[in-house]
């Protein structure tokens, strides 16, 4: 009987085992957005706007953090007004950038792609409109 009672808990945790080393094997990775999904035209940063290009950009990658009533470190990237001080100040390029000094952003997550970079950077360089 005992050795039963043995075998029982010998057989549990080794598929206890299994499953976890299954789940970690399988459970984490990374997707890269531009490698998923690859552009055929390259990037369009010839028609930025902050209405079409800017503001679903913030909403996917930054406004869960940063919007609602109480954003994270009081930085909302929810509304125009908002953002353009970000933009005006260089914060919003130093952070999406991962630039020395600036506390790296989206937190915890990659860079986003180059071609969000550049839109980034094709809207403030043009003035930062809220077109």
């Amino acid at each position: 009987m005992e050795c039963q009672i043995i075998n029982k808990i010998r057989n549990i945790a080794a598929f206890t085992a299994m499953v976890a080393i299954t789940g970690l094997l399988t459970g984490c990775y990374i997707d890269n957005e531009e490698d998923l999904y690859p552009q055929t035209g390259g990037c369009d940063t010839a028609n930025v706007t902050y209405t079409l290009s800017i503001a679903p950009l913030m909403a996917d990658k930054c406004n869960s953090c940063h919007g609602g009533n109480s954003p994270e470190a009081g930085l909302k990237t929810d509304n125009y007004n908002d953002l353009k001080t970000l933009a005006g100040d260089g914060r919003l390029q130093g952070t999406v950038n991962h630039l020395s000094g600036y506390s790296p952003m989206p937190k915890n997550k990659p860079k986003l792609s180059d071609c969000n970079l550049a839109k980034i950077k094709t809207w403030i360089d043009n003035g930062a409109l809220n077109n």
